[in-house]
């Protein structure tokens, strides 16, 4: 039995669409990718070994395999580490999160269709990749997908999830918190201006402020959400029966335990907790 420990998990598990990093404040054109392929290492077809169990819910391989292709869609996820650990590790999270809201108030697993609609269709309006295929078209949309080895129905599916998940969150932890002008300020001097060479070529307050705002809100409330999703993991929650996989995820938790440690003693005045 495996206990994970050290979740670290907002963008990597939701994909959430707010900036965190220090580069969405500067600005810069990025390369466009291009259309992504299914992972190298996925699956052929479709397993269906149960590699972990949630609260009695279990995950199949053919579970993780589907993630490692879903997070092509999520902002950044070509950059994000598409290890089969790590797609088990998302998955957790938001079973996790899921079985929390059925406890709840299960309503709030059935969004309004209308508005999970106007969402995906913002992200085929948006992905990179959409722009080499004709995406808000059903054939352009069904020829990139493919691409992926994925169906609309798998992903109009996925995405009222994610829409819920992302929903639910908003409104348990964004919504109480007020970031300050000083806290701001503070960001500012302290964090942004060291990126550049001189404080002339960095771009003024005021035109990043609100941008700095959003940042310090998806940081406090990864911070909340971290420690809230750890009081979910209780002894025999969890349970990874892949040793494989069990290892992975072990190594993942190494490797941000260490992370976080060393932000801390570089950021000691920050005030916030980087997840």
């Amino acid at each position: 039995m495996h206990k994970t420990t050290n979740p670290g998990f907002l963008l990597r598990a939701l994909g959430a669409c707010a900036p965190l990093l220090l580069a969405s404040l500067a600005l810069f054109a990025q390369p466009m990718p291009t259309a992504p392929q299914s992972p190298a290492n996925a699956p052929t077809h479709r397993l269906n070994a149960v590699v972990a169990v949630v609260n009695q819910q279990v995950v199949l391989a053919s579970d993780v395999d589907e993630e490692m292709r879903l997070v092509h869609l999520l902002p950044g996820g070509n950059q994000q580490d598409n290890s089969a650990s790590a797609a088990l590790e998302r998955l957790i999270t938001r079973l996790l999160i899921e079985q929390q809201i059925r406890i709840e108030d299960p309503s709030q697993l059935n969004p309004d269709a209308k508005d999970v609609e106007a969402s995906l269709i913002g992200l085929r309006q948006d992905l990179p990749a959409c722009k080499l295929t004709d995406c808000m078209t059903e054939e352009g949309w069904t020829t990139f997908l493919a691409g992926l080895d994925l169906t609309p129905a798998q992903v109009a599916a996925y995405w009222k999830d994610r829409y819920a998940v992302l929903g639910f969150i908003e409104q348990r932890f964004r919504s109480g918190i007020r970031i300050s002008p000083e806290e701001i300020a503070d960001y500012y001097q302290k964090t942004l201006l060291p990126q550049y060479h001189s404080a002339t070529e960095a771009p003024p307050l005021k035109a990043v402020s609100a941008r700095i705002q959003e940042v310090l809100l998806q940081q406090r409330v990864n911070s909340l959400l971290d420690d809230w999703v750890q009081s979910l993991r209780e002894p025999g929650q969890v349970e990874i029966i892949d040793p494989t996989l069990r290892a992975g995820v072990e190594q993942a938790e190494a490797a941000e335990s260490g992370k976080a440690k060393t932000t801390a003693v570089k950021q000691p005045n920050n005030g916030v907790s980087v997840p």
